[in-house]
């Protein structure tokens, strides 16, 4: 038996993870900020130690792209800092660190190919750059790690895209989003059941790395948003699509960000279901607790 330690808890990740690791042989341990602040080093060194950690997953993160440009010290203390301080305590234990990283990362480059891992970085704005700051700490800390870069995430919990049009396509008339950034929407469940499976099955052992997960298929945010109108019969929404540009933001995000999942399926023997196939149970869900 190993014991787990999940941060970042309380948010759409750290809340599939509770869901996924209900009945597992492990130990797992399920802290947010009032139980571990991850931001202090001696903190999370203890409670590594005093746990006999073997495991840490890393569901923490400063996720607000705009803010962070007004908040970078912030962003930069949970974002790259507290992942270092996770890195240095679980190395000390002889453990494993997996981290969660993004899209943004790429933020910058121009493509219309799926993204590689060995793909050049090329961060835009302060999430973009400290998330990769992220990833450089984990790797220079020495520890085993496997990082896993995710991109459009949604779920039953929290703030995001889904539960946004949720509200917006049952009360607006009308709706305009946004046609020229491309990705694959991803359910936060089902990460969080490739990485239940890497850790219940000990699936990790000389697999350390940086892996890509999102759900199959490429769409862009209007698709989605139409996409989610559908399975919740809220058609009575007018949505059409518009460019980025109708919406000034103090970040330009990527405009295509589909993840290449070659080496993830590869590695770990996992399939990766289909993006609407996720939404249409992620809606399901939603609407059974109602």
């Amino acid at each position: 038996m190993m014991n787990i330690l999940v941060t970042g808890a309380n948010g759409q990740l750290g809340n599939g993870m509770r869901v996924v690791a209900q009945n597992s042989t492990d130990n797992y341990i399920f802290t947010d900020v009032t139980e571990l602040d991850i931001t202090d080093a001696s903190a999370v060194e203890k409670t590594i130690r005093n746990n006999n950690i073997n495991v840490v997953i890393n569901c923490a993160a400063y996720t607000n792209v705009d803010k962070a440009e007004n908040d970078r010290e912030f962003a930069e203390i949970l974002n790259a800092k507290a992942v270092e301080n996770l890195a240095v305590a679980i190395r000390k234990n002889n453990g494993l660190l997996i981290h969660v990283s993004t899209d943004y990362v790429f933020g910058g480059t121009k493509n219309n190919t799926p993204c590689t891992e060995d793909e050049p970085v090329n961060p835009t704005g302060v999430y973009g750059i400290t998330k990769l700051h992220g990833e450089q700490a984990v790797i220079g800390s020495g520890c085993h790690y496997i990082i896993i870069r995710t991109a459009w995430l949604y779920s039953e919990f929290g703030k995001n895209f889904l539960k946004t049009m949720l509200n917006f396509t049952a009360t607006k008339p009308q709706l305009k989003v946004v046609f020229d950034q491309v990705g694959t929407p991803t359910y936060a469940y089902d990460l969080a059941k490739v990485i239940f499976d890497i850790i219940e099955n000990r699936k990790f052992e000389g697999k350390y790395g940086i892996y890509h997960y999102s759900n199959e298929g490429v769409c862009s945010w209007f698709d989605f948003a139409k996409m989610i109108a559908e399975y919740t019969g809220n058609t009575e929404c007018d949505i059409q699509p518009c460019y980025s540009d109708e919406f000034p933001s103090p970040v330009t995000r990527p405009s295509y960000s589909v993840l290449d999942k070659t080496k993830i399926k590869e590695s770990f023997g996992i399939s990766v279901p289909y993006w609407t196939d996720s939404l249409r149970a992620c809606i399901a869900n939603i609407k059974a607790e109602k």
